[in-house]
Parts: C-alpha cells; sequence; structure tokens
C-alpha cells in the first residue's frame, strides 16, 4: 500500500521514522511519501519536503509567514493529489495538518492521525472537526481517550512513541571525551528546536551561567538550524560547548536542564534529569494563546501528572532571578531534587512502556486491510 505521511517539525519526524518502520513490518510491500526529516527518509520515505520550512510558533510569527504557509499547503495538496495514497497519516502539526484532513476527506483519501493536535488545551470543540474529517486517530496520553468520548468519538490508545527512542537508546561512554567536555557536573540548556524558540529562549538561559561557577553548561543544538544562529544568540558566552543531534547523550550526563516547554520537557523527565521548564513569545502571541488555552499547565509533564511537578517560568516569570532561584532548588542537595525524581516515578507509571509506534503501525495496516484495500 502507498502511504503518505506529514509532520511538521522535529518530534514529528522522529515518530514518524519509527512508525514507517512500523508499518513495514505489517506490510512489507509498503511504499511512502512524506513531508518531514532525516528520520522519515532515512527510514526509506521519499521526502517531498523538510520541515525546516514549516516550522512556525506563535500568532504574530504564523501571521509573518502566512505566504510561505499557503505556498506549503498547495504545494502538499497538488502533490497529495498527483500520487492518491491509500492513506493520509498526519503527526501532530494541528494548523497545517487539520487543513490536509479536510482536503484529502473531501477527495476521498481516508486519513489517519497519529499523536492528536491538543485540542483538550484549547477550542475543544475542535474536536467535533477531527471527527467529521478523520477516519481514525491515534492518541499517546490515557486521558486523551476520556476527552473525545465527550464527543462520541471511539479513539485508539496507542503509548508515547518517546518511550520507543529512549527504551533504544544507550548512553555513549565516550560522550564526555569526544565533546570536549570537562569533568564539571553538567546543566543542559534546551532552547527548543525552531529559529523563533532559539532567539528568544537560548539568550535567556545562558545568562545564568555566572550564578553556577562550578558546574558546566552545554547547549543542545540541532541541525535543521543553521549553526550562525547559535553562534549569535552566544556572543555573551561564546566558549560555552554545544552539541548538535544529541540531546539524549547531553541529558544522560546531566544534573539538571533548562528547557523550553515541549516534547523534550516530557523526554528530560523520562532520562530522569531535574528541570525548570521555560517559555516566552511575543507579547501579541501571548495576549492571544492566554485567552484561549484552557488547561493549568503547558509542559506534557505536569498536563500528565495533573498538577505542577516541574516549574514552569511563562512569559514575565522568566528572568534571571527566577531561573537561578528555581535552578538551585533542582540541582543535587536542592530542596525540590528527591521530590521531582519521586514524581517521576510516577511520570513514567502513566505514560507506560515502549511498543508505541508498533501498536499504531499494525493498527494502520489492519484498519486498512479491512476496508479491502491490499
Amino acid at each position: 500500500m502507498n502511504y503518505y505521511l506529514i509532520a511538521g517539525e522535529r518530534s514529528g519526524d522522529l515518530h514518524g521514522g519509527n512508525l514507517i518502520k512500523a508499518i513495514r513490518q505489517h506490510d512489507p510491500k509498503a511504499r511512502f511519501r512524506a513531508w518531514g526529516g532525516e528520520q522519515m527518509e532515512e527510514a526509506g520515505a521519499v521526502l517531498v519536503r523538510h520541515y525546516r520550512s514549516m516550522a512556525f510558533m506563535g500568532f504574530l510569527e504564523v501571521v509573518q509567514n502566512l505566504g510561505t504557509i499557503r505556498k506549503n499547503l498547495r504545494d502538499c495538496q497538488e502533490d497529495l493529489l498527483k500520487t492518491r495514497p491509500d492513506v493520509l497519516i498526519l503527526i501532530d502539526y494541528a494548523g497545517f495538518n487539520l487543513r490536509m484532513a479536510r482536503f484529502a476527506n473531501k477527495h476521498g483519501i481516508r486519513v489517519f492521525y497519529y499523536i492528536s493536535p491538543k485540542v483538550w488545551a484549547w477550542n475543544q470543540k475542535r474536536a467535533l472537526k477531527i471527527k467529521a474529517v478523520v477516519d481514525q486517530l491515534f492518541v499517546i496520553f490515557p486521558f486523551e481517550v476520556d476527552f473525545f468520548k465527550k464527543y462520541d468519538y471511539r479513539v485508539d490508545f496507542v503509548g508515547n512513541p518517546l518511550m520507543d527512542a529512549i527504551g533504544g537508546f544507550q548512553p555513549d561512554p565516550d560522550f564526555r571525551k569526544k565533546n570536549a567536555l570537562s569533568d564539571k557536573p553538567v546543566i543542559a540548556l534546551l532552547p527548543g528546536s525552531r529559529h523563533q524558540e532559539v532567539s528568544m529562549m537560548l539568550p535567556m538561559m545562558m545568562a545564568v551561567i555566572p550564578h553556577f561557577p562550578n558546574h558546566q553548561f552545554v547547549v543542545s543544538g540541532v541541525s535543521n538550524l543553521p549553526q550562525a544562529l547559535y553562534q549569535e544568540m552566544m556572543q555573551r558566552f561564546p566558549t560555552t560547548p554545544i552539541v548538535v543531534d544529541d540531546a539524549y547523550n547531553l541529558l544522560s550526563i546531566a544534573d539538571a536542564a533548562l528547557v523550553t516547554s515541549g516534547t523534550a520537557t516530557l523526554e528530560t523527565a523520562l532520562l530522569n534529569v531535574p528541570e525548570v521548564v521555560c517559555y516566552k513569545m511575543s507579547w501579541v502571541s501571548y495576549q492571544v494563546a492566554s485567552r484561549l488555552v484552557a488547561v493549568p499547565f503547558i509542559s506534557l509533564v505536569n498536563l500528565i501528572l495533573e498538577r505542577e511537578a516541574v516549574k514552569e517560568l511563562k512569559q514575565y516569570q522568566l528572568t534571571i532571578e527566577n531561573l537561578v532561584e528555581e535552578l538551585t532548588r533542582i540541582l543535587p542537595g536542592g530542596s525540590e531534587y528527591e521530590r521531582q525524581l519521586a514524581d517521576y516515578e510516577e511520570l513514567r507509571k502513566k505514560v507506560g512502556g515502549p511498543g508505541a509506534s508498533d501498536r499504531a503501525g499494525e493498527l494502520m495496516v489492519k484498519y486498512l486491510r479491512t476496508k479491502g484495500i491490499n
């Protein structure tokens, strides 16, 4: 069968790559075409466009890039009709993918959605729109099953695909040596994987460096962003090491981390690293978001545990003084260190074990075949 996948950011590309491998186990003759990145391409998909041209965050940033977004939509729609896959598989990335879901549904192409848009976070009635245009939804958080039940929508809970990536991770014992790191305790800085995130977050994160002279700060970078961007943001501390595309190994040696809100907050917790969650956007975007968000937390860790297990410093709370105070609390010996690690134990139980990718892939092939597609 022919599968067409769309992921608009780095984490979606990771999960898309694992999903492709899982589908191939149940459909050896499967062919894949994708909008994504290196992970999906390495798994065997023909890459149509890289997600680096699609990753925009915040209301203002989306408005400023409407021309690019509209062109991407037109190009994707044209390619979808040209190739007519057996199924369109959408991975998170709600703004773009929900439009593609409507388009595919209108043209008689089956739609599967893997990793639901976070409609439970804001504008919850969008669940009805998803139900109208998505043939089957595969969710990764247990609470999503009950949420969609309210809209009479049966969804498949497959578990969290992060557990597949983390379960297969083996720390590199030579990581420090390969990256010329000292023996000092490490504090990891994870400023995000989008241009806007790194520009906004990295200078603020690095401003705490002088307050922790006994620690070595290391930046987690990504190869899909220009390295000149990091150099520009790191001008005050140009000798700070940067590790590219190796966040798991960095976290494996870290005592604590400052993390931009997103998938990385959950990854950091599942790797058992105490963290402070950071988030800031443009004033316009924040004003819009603050009026729409329907959940009390921004980090996945706190949403899953339904309490503030990790400190969230948002917008005006994100100051150097607050970062220093909260980071001090979660370092070994700090007042919040043991408590946060204990909360992580509960988190792992709620998230569940590995196997999400395989469960999702098996179900997708099964659903396609029961509809008479060979």
